[in-house]
């Protein structure tokens, strides 16, 4: 961003720099988001031989448990993605483990959801983060005008976008900008979890006219393999 200009609450431009030059973003209103700090300072927890990370959030193991015995810590003030959903799943790990079990969040897929108009959601993988983890995958892209479930409704804003496995059928991520984004991700979620290939949701009979219909679409829409897998040749 290179300039603001206006007045939050009644008109404002923003000046941005894009590959393609400068370009200018009229609104109404501006939010500023600068983060969140942990509530952890000057309660007692040195005392109690529980230990904060660099940050300041309580250091916990994958079990939520804290350096010191029988001390668990759970939701934000552990360093848990900041979700009401993510301090549930935290509870029912914390209450598993204290009941013997042996739960944890190592390899949790998080939901991520953001209620705007049209609504983001967002499960596993993003293009950058499998970039920045060198993880090589495909990508299936999906416009919301071609849902049939956004063509009957007239909700067409958005697109669909999915990772899948280089050289395997896993589903590695969903991005979803459009109307009911929330529960179509659900559904790819429950494939994840689920270790469905990518194939079972290109080929799976899914109710019409909805928004979740687009599954279909969108995985039939996966580049093949560059790399086609050989079976190993018998000794003579």
């Amino acid at each position: 961003m290179l300039e603001v200009r206006g007045r939050s609450g009644d008109k404002v431009t923003l000046v941005v720099r894009t590959p393609s030059g400068e370009q200018n973003i009229d609104g109404s209103d501006i939010l500023v988001a600068v983060g969140r700090v942990p509530n952890t300072a000057g309660i007692g927890l040195p005392e109690a031989g529980v230990e904060l990370d660099s940050r300041g959030y309580i250091a916990v193991n994958g079990r939520l448990e804290t350096s010191a015995p029988d001390v668990w810590a759970l939701g934000e003030c552990a360093g848990s993605p900041q979700f009401t959903h993510i301090s549930e799943d935290d509870f029912r790990i914390v209450r598993d483990n204290l009941a013997a079990g042996n739960r944890s969040t190592r390899d949790r897929l998080v939901p991520y959801c953001m209620f705007t108009d049209p609504p983001l959601a967002r499960v596993g993988l993003s293009e950058g983060e499998a970039e920045r983890q060198g993880v090589i995958a495909r990508v299936a892209r999906l416009p919301m005008d071609s849902v049939l479930g956004a063509q009957a409704t007239d909700q067409r804003q958005g697109f669909m976008k999915a990772l899948v496995g280089e050289n395997d059928d896993r589903i590695l991520g969903f991005t979803m900008i459009g109307a009911t984004a929330g529960e179509v991700m659900a559904a790819v979620q429950t494939a994840m979890i689920a270790g469905l290939p990518y194939s079972r949701l290109a080929n799976a009979a899914l109710a019409h006219p909805t928004m979740a219909e687009g599954l279909s679409m969108l995985f039939s829409n996966a580049p093949p393999r560059s790399v086609q897998q050989i079976a190993p040749e018998r000794a003579a």
